[in-house]
């Protein structure tokens, strides 16, 4: 499939709030600048994630700030990256009556594509193309958000947008669903939202992390690990002692056993006698940023 060239991804946010008509600010001063590969951002729900897509995709404006595509005010100038933006929403609608290859032609007719070669390409790529004369009010949840990233690559776009793509899926679609996003990441901007930190894990180059609307930490892998190292703790806590420990404490995992539970914690001090210290994983760097970090 063509691609698009690196040198065209280049999006910067500078300032950028989102305040809403009736006071609460949803997206609060966030700035980041970035290139080709995959942003995982990050956050809890309500942390403004949407938001903050939905503005990048000029769906909806900033309060204050600015959003730089190739160095155009896209507030300004949204063409200028309405061309080659795909975009797949956190809810995704069908035409349950069209077949796979009625719904992809259509929605490549709407971005100005007439190829039947490309719309059976996309259908490949996301592995459609031996249902593509199945209504697609039939498809599983795997399969209509597989042909939402399809309509979003339709265009070859340079920057691709999507929006908590695998809630509800099983196992094997989130692993099929992550794998195409890291195999389009290389040369163009992938922008991924989700609260589902094992997600990201194999590839993300970056990750931001969101918490009521401000932008906490922005970093490549390795590095927002090693924030979270020193602060990750193994610890046996008594059966009876854990409830308590469990209100005061941010326990990543716990399992039972014979002695209690064995809880994985993250705090920057030894949070009980005894506790040892481990290395981090994503999850427990996650619940450092948002527990500990400061605003970035």
């Amino acid at each position: 499939m063509p691609t698009a060239s690196p040198t065209t991804v280049a999006l910067t946010l500078e300032g950028v709030t989102k305040r809403f008509r009736n006071g609460v600010v949803a997206v609060n001063d966030v700035s980041l600048a970035l290139g080709s590969g995959v942003l995982a951002l990050l956050g809890p729900n309500g942390a403004g994630k949407t938001t903050l897509m939905q503005m990048i995709a000029t769906i909806t404006r900033p309060t204050a700030g600015r959003i730089l595509f190739g160095g155009v005010d896209i507030t300004r100038e949204p063409d200028a990256l309405r061309r080659t933006l795909g975009y797949l929403p956190q809810d995704f609608g069908v035409y349950d009556g069209l077949t796979a290859l009625e719904f992809l032609t259509y929605f490549a007719a709407l971005k100005g594509i007439h190829s039947r070669a490309r719309v059976t390409e996309m259908l490949e790529l996301v592995n459609l193309h031996t249902v593509a004369d199945r209504a697609v009010g039939g498809f599983s949840g795997g399969m209509k958000q597989r042909l939402g990233i399809a309509q979003a690559l339709i265009n070859d776009p340079a920057l691709l947008i999507v929006d908590e793509p695998t809630a509800g899926l099983d196992p094997e679609e989130r692993l099929r669903f992550r794998n195409i996003l890291s195999d389009i990441g290389f040369d163009r901007l992938v922008i991924f939202s989700t609260h589902i930190v094992s997600d990201i894990e194999s590839i993300a180059t970056e990750i931001a992390v969101m918490k009521t609307g401000r932008l906490i930490t922005t970093a490549a892998p390795p590095d927002f690990l090693r924030a979270a190292a020193g602060s990750v703790w193994e610890a046996s806590i008594p059966l009876a002692r854990f409830d308590d420990e469990r209100k005061r404490l941010k326990i990543a995992r716990s399992v039972r056993t014979s002695d209690g539970v064995l809880a994985r914690i993250v705090h920057p001090e030894r949070p009980l006698d005894g506790a040892a210290n481990v290395e981090p994983e994503l999850e427990d760097a996650f619940i450092y940023a948002l527990s500990f970090g400061a605003a970035a």
